[in-house]
Protein backbone atom coordinates (compact mmCIF):
# COMPACT_ATOMS: atom_id res chain seq x y z
CA UNK A 1 0.00 0.00 0.00
CA UNK A 2 1.60 3.65 -1.08
CA UNK A 3 1.75 6.29 1.50
CA UNK A 4 -0.13 9.11 1.90
CA UNK A 5 1.13 12.30 -0.01
CA UNK A 6 2.20 14.83 2.77
CA UNK A 7 0.28 18.24 2.44
CA UNK A 8 1.98 21.49 2.34
CA UNK A 9 3.42 22.81 5.95
CA UNK A 10 0.53 24.91 5.87
CA UNK A 11 -2.04 22.73 5.96
CA UNK A 12 -3.93 22.88 8.97
CA UNK A 13 -2.90 19.51 11.25
CA UNK A 14 -3.86 21.86 14.94
CA UNK A 15 -6.65 20.59 16.83
CA UNK A 16 -8.49 23.13 19.63
CA UNK A 17 -10.37 21.30 21.79
CA UNK A 18 -12.53 22.59 24.90
CA UNK A 19 -14.20 21.45 27.62
CA UNK A 20 -11.78 19.34 29.20
CA UNK A 21 -11.55 18.11 32.89
CA UNK A 22 -9.23 20.65 35.02
CA UNK A 23 -7.43 17.94 36.50
CA UNK A 24 -6.31 15.87 32.88
CA UNK A 25 -2.71 15.23 32.54
CA UNK A 26 -0.71 15.52 29.33
CA UNK A 27 -0.48 11.53 29.49
CA UNK A 28 -4.58 10.59 28.88
CA UNK A 29 -4.50 13.45 26.32
CA UNK A 30 -1.70 12.15 24.28
CA UNK A 31 -2.96 8.29 24.77
CA UNK A 32 -6.61 9.95 23.82
CA UNK A 33 -5.69 11.56 20.72
CA UNK A 34 -2.17 9.76 19.43
CA UNK A 35 -5.76 6.69 18.60
CA UNK A 36 -5.82 8.70 15.23
CA UNK A 37 -2.52 9.32 14.19
CA UNK A 38 1.46 10.55 15.84
CA UNK A 39 0.85 13.97 17.79
CA UNK A 40 3.63 15.86 17.43
CA UNK A 41 2.73 18.26 20.63
CA UNK A 42 -0.17 18.80 22.90
CA UNK A 43 -0.17 21.87 25.20
CA UNK A 44 -2.66 22.53 27.56
CA UNK A 45 -4.26 25.79 29.48
CA UNK A 46 -2.87 26.67 32.68
CA UNK A 47 -3.84 30.04 33.14
CA UNK A 48 -7.58 30.51 34.78
CA UNK A 49 -9.05 31.58 31.15
CA UNK A 50 -7.50 28.81 29.29
CA UNK A 51 -8.08 25.68 31.74
CA UNK A 52 -10.13 22.91 30.58
CA UNK A 53 -8.88 23.67 26.51
CA UNK A 54 -5.57 22.06 24.75
CA UNK A 55 -3.97 22.79 21.55
CA UNK A 56 -3.02 18.91 20.22
CA UNK A 57 -0.84 19.31 16.84
CA UNK A 58 -0.64 15.95 14.56
CA UNK A 59 1.65 15.05 11.93
CA UNK A 60 -0.58 14.88 8.92
CA UNK A 61 -3.93 17.01 8.64
CA UNK A 62 -6.02 14.12 7.37
CA UNK A 63 -5.15 12.67 11.17
CA UNK A 64 -6.36 15.82 12.88
CA UNK A 65 -9.44 15.46 10.61
CA UNK A 66 -10.51 12.31 11.69
CA UNK A 67 -9.80 13.49 15.22
CA UNK A 68 -11.86 15.92 14.97
CA UNK A 69 -14.68 14.41 13.98
CA UNK A 70 -14.67 11.50 16.11
CA UNK A 71 -13.81 13.09 19.13
CA UNK A 72 -16.12 16.31 18.49
CA UNK A 73 -18.73 15.40 21.50
CA UNK A 74 -16.60 12.37 22.49
CA UNK A 75 -17.39 11.85 26.78
CA UNK A 76 -13.89 12.04 27.96
CA UNK A 77 -13.33 11.97 31.87
CA UNK A 78 -17.66 12.47 32.19
CA UNK A 79 -17.37 15.66 30.00
CA UNK A 80 -17.99 15.96 26.36
CA UNK A 81 -15.33 17.36 24.38
CA UNK A 82 -15.76 20.27 22.09
CA UNK A 83 -13.42 19.86 19.47
CA UNK A 84 -12.46 21.88 16.34
CA UNK A 85 -9.50 22.82 13.76
CA UNK A 86 -7.77 25.46 14.80
CA UNK A 87 -7.95 28.76 12.87
CA UNK A 88 -4.92 29.57 11.45
CA UNK A 89 -3.81 32.93 10.72
CA UNK A 90 -3.03 33.81 7.01
CA UNK A 91 -0.06 36.48 6.57
CA UNK A 92 -1.73 40.03 5.07
CA UNK A 93 -1.93 40.16 1.33
CA UNK A 94 -2.21 36.75 0.99
CA UNK A 95 -5.65 35.05 -0.52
Amino acid sequence: MAARPKLPPEANRILFVKNLAYNVDAAALFELFAKYGPVRQIRTGSSPTTKGTAYVVYEDVVDAKQACDKLNGFNFLNRYLVANLAAVKREHGID
